[in-house]
């Protein structure tokens, strides 16, 4: 049986999977969201998140399984995760390469910490069947550009994540703005190796309104050894191996301050703070790539 047929059998039978799994998991995740947005009280928004929480847990989980059935190479991860806690809020930032990311992260932390929250653009909220999902769920819709815009984003985030105050919640913010190609690398003149330079204006509004509620800032590397992935190829089981690097970083006192409370530098601190971050995380991801090819995997890996 040819590489080509069998890849072409695996993408069938996950696309079956995929789409099993939204007939099921939306309709129930939409009728809890309907009393949520009928009895829009706090003890019934407490539970009805919680709720919905974990259905979006189960989706994830169910995604999970047709992932490991196309391709059951176990994914490397390394970093300290026995600290994470279901019961805490975490600030995650990450490489972005492709949309495939989001399912490895989903991989990753599933049931280890709060359910991911993702800045989406605008546009994503007509996405048919998921734009609702995610709207749902509280996704923060971003209209993205300056002027009017960047303050209607502004109080978009903040009203978002004052809902995220509610019960634990992890906010993810792929700080690049984009998906990293060497076109755009070339035209940023980025002064890192494989990556984009950091915006951190997602950050900044996250940390704006839970500044004080973030129990640590995850910092995520994700490397794929054979080549970046589209979602078809990891559909097909083309995507034999991810290498995942979880750093915990504590976040400096001075940037969990509310918005009104900023001094005038704020935002050239924190963004000399993420440059910081972001000038290790391009040496690891060198250091990474280098031992993969060596066949070394570094200490404190377990595979998902």
């Amino acid at each position: 049986m040819s590489n080509r047929f069998t890849s072409a059998i695996k993408g069938v039978a996950a696309s079956a999977a995929l789409v099993l799994n939204i007939f099921v998991m939306f309709p129930l995740l939409i009728a809890v969201a309907l009393v949520k947005l009928i009895l829009p009280f706090s003890p019934v928004r407490k539970v009805t998140d919680r709720i919905m929480n974990g259905i979006a847990e189960i989706w994830i989980g169910n995604n999970n399984a047709w992932i490991r059935m196309v391709q059951p190479n176990r994914w490397q991860v390394s970093g300290d995760v026995s600290t994470l806690r279901r019961q805490g809020w975490y600030l995650v930032s990450s490489n972005h390469q492709s949309w495939v990311d989001i399912l490895v992260l989903q991989r990753v932390f599933n049931r280890r910490i709060p359910l991911l929250k993702f800045f989406l653009k605008r546009q994503l909220i007509y996405v048919p069947i998921m734009g609702l999902a995610w709207w749902a769920l509280d996704f923060p819709f971003m209209r993205r550009g300056g002027g009017g815009n960047a303050a209607k984003d502004l109080a978009t985030a903040r009203k978002a994540c004052e809902k995220f105050r509610i019960i634990p919640t992890s906010v993810i913010s792929f700080v690049e703005g984009t998906r990293f190609t060497p076109a755009k690398h070339d035209v940023q003149k980025s002064p890192y190796h494989a990556l984009l330079k950091p915006k951190v204006g997602g950050l900044a509004m996250a940390l704006a309104t839970l500044g004080d509620r973030f129990d640590a800032m995850l910092d995520i590397t994700i490397i794929y050894p054979g080549g970046v992935p589209t979602f078809v190829d990891l559909l097909c089981g083309r995507v034999k191996d991810v290498v995942v690097q979880v750093d915990q970083v504590r976040i400096p006192v001075e940037f969990q301050v509310a918005e009104e409370l900023r001094p005038a530098d704020y935002r050239p601190r924190l963004q000399a703070w993420v440059n910081e971050l972001w000038a290790k995380k391009d040496q690891d991801l060198l250091a990474m790539k280098a031992r993969f090819q060596r066949g070394e995997k570094p200490t404190g890996t377990f595979e998902v």
